[in-house]
């Protein structure tokens, strides 16, 4: 796929590495652009651009941002009309305890009516940065979940091959308004990351019996 990847903290940073190693095209972009440049010189197939020349011909747009800064990182590329955007994002207070938005809405559902010209999934949120980098194996013999979200089938199913591409599997979780149940399952993975102490090599997974 060639993909526009926004972001270059922990998620950024663990997207670039999987993305390079799954032989993704990928155009980088961030807030600060000479780091974006220091983290795509580490892979092949990543390259990074100043905002307003990262989109390119990417058909898929990842925003690894915290929530807040989503909408103007999104607009800061261009015409994203017809893209699909993989919202990572999490509504998170502070102190990564709580979710500013909940029950009503979610944060996917708050970017997709910001932005109605794209194609909007909700994916990887539930994800540790660690666990991205990592790869999708534990040591129970488990694989990690991908859980997916979206009115658009063709951003659902986009989202979802792009997860298969770095061995996770997947699940779908059905239409965007779900986010609102994704969201609260990765505030509670983080919470069991951190405020239990569990570490963050830990993910939520759905089993089949």
């Amino acid at each position: 796929m060639k993909i526009t990847l926004i972001g270059t903290g922990n998620m950024g940073s663990a997207f670039a590495l999987r993305l390079s190693q799954a032989g993704h095209d990928t155009r980088l972009t961030g807030r600060d652009l000479d780091k974006a440049r220091a983290l795509a010189a580490q892979y092949p197939n990543v390259e990074a651009y100043p905002a307003d020349q990262a989109l390119g011909d990417s058909a898929v747009v990842i925003v690894a941002t915290a929530y807040a800064d989503a909408l103007p990182a999104l607009r800061s590329l261009g015409d994203l009309s017809g893209k699909v955007v993989i919202d990572i994002t999490n509504p998170l207070t502070p102190d990564y305890m709580g979710l500013t938005l909940g029950h009503s809405t979610s944060a996917a559902e708050e970017i997709a009516r910001a932005l109605p010209q794209v194609q909007l999934v909700k994916a990887f949120n539930t994800l540790f940065a660690q666990v991205l980098a990592d790869g999708p194996a534990f040591a129970d013999g488990q694989r990690g979940s991908v859980f997916v979200a979206s009115d658009s089938e063709r951003a659902k199913q986009t989202a979802m091959a792009l997860a298969d591409s770095f061995g996770f599997d997947t699940v779908d979780a059905g239409g965007l308004v779900n986010a609102r149940y994704l969201e609260p399952l990765a505030g509670l993975n983080i919470y069991l990351g951190y405020g239990a102490g569990l570490g963050t090599a830990i993910a939520p997974a759905w089993l089949h019996k």
